[in-house]
């Protein structure tokens, strides 16, 4: 580049130079085209004629992905001042009725069995319980401001597909003779064999599915603030998750929410992240859309 009187001259070996980048810029833009492409700063929630019912099922291939960058936890204890999981990769499809989320995130570890020192993973999803004006606060709302919840545990994952609910399915050198609910001489006698039963597993006898067998792998809360879970009577939702040596796919299912919002969180149990230990979203907002014409 040569400069005269204030006017700078782009020689031949410059303008070499820049159709060489500009080349490059264009090969690369051309490559970007075959990659799922993020949505921007809101999730579109295509509508479909049926939901899917897995995280792996070939039509979440239709929804535009949103790409969410996660924010540390760092506002209420026990905070997370560290960043574990950086980014959550999100789909969504619905059929007027129900929307389905397919998150997914790296992690290499699959943390499912609980015990001392041992945290499992989980995500959740969150929407404003009533639609307005304003959004209550991302974090799990506000007083007078609810929010709902839709929580996945790997755990429960486990557990839906079959972990027994005993000892052995989590340390498989212990040993049992027997539990006292099923000793031999109850056999026979139902009523003797519930009230043991009762007096051996009370968490179980006042209610408390927490633990235990079960057959979802999701719950639903309602919140006023941080610390203020309030289980919420299953309204249909359903959740699963899948993982694989690059980490987790989770489908999350529940009715199509009154407020187009939705704020994100996951749980890395090899992080120690629990309760509200986490990684999480602000506020993010839903578009429906239509399939483009055949």
């Amino acid at each position: 580049m040569r400069c005269a009187r204030g006017v700078c001259m782009v020689g031949e070996r410059d303008r070499a130079r820049w159709l060489i980048f500009l080349a490059l810029g264009l090969a690369l833009a051309g490559g970007c085209r075959d990659r799922p492409q993020p949505s921007g700063s809101e999730i579109v929630m295509l509508k479909v004629e049926q939901l899917p019912a897995s995280p792996e099922d070939p039509a979440w291939q239709k929804a535009p992905e949103h790409v969410a960058r996660l924010l540390l936890q760092d506002i209420v204890e026990p905070r997370q001042l560290k960043v574990t999981t950086a980014e959550l990769r999100v789909r969504a499809l619905q059929d007027g009725k129900k929307v389905a989320f397919r998150l997914q995130w790296k992690d290499p570890t699959k943390d499912e069995l609980p015990g001392p020192g041992k945290f499992l993973d989980g995500c959740a999803l969150q929407v404003p319980a009533e639609a307005g004006a304003s959004l209550p606060a991302p974090q799990m709302g506000e007083p007078g401001r609810a929010v709902e919840i839709l929580f996945w545990s790997a755990g429960w994952q486990a557990m839906a597909e079959g972990r027994a609910d005993r000892l052995q399915a989590l340390y498989p050198n212990a040993w049992v003779d027997h539990y006292p609910y099923e000793a031999p001489a109850l056999r026979g006698n139902p009523s003797s064999q519930r009230e043991m039963e009762n007096l051996y597993l009370p968490a179980r006898a006042l209610g408390n599915h927490r633990a235990g067998p079960r057959s979802s792998a999701v719950e639903e809360y309602l919140a006023q603030g941080p610390g203020t879970l309030t289980p919420r009577k299953n309204s249909g939702s359903h959740g699963m998750g899948k993982h694989n040596p690059e980490g987790w796919s989770v489908l999350l299912t529940r009715s199509l929410p009154r407020s187009r919002y939705v704020a994100l969180a996951v749980w890395d149990g090899a992080e120690g992240e629990a309760g509200g230990r986490k990684m999480r979203t602000s506020w993010i907002a839903l578009r429906e859309t239509q399939p483009p014409p055949r």
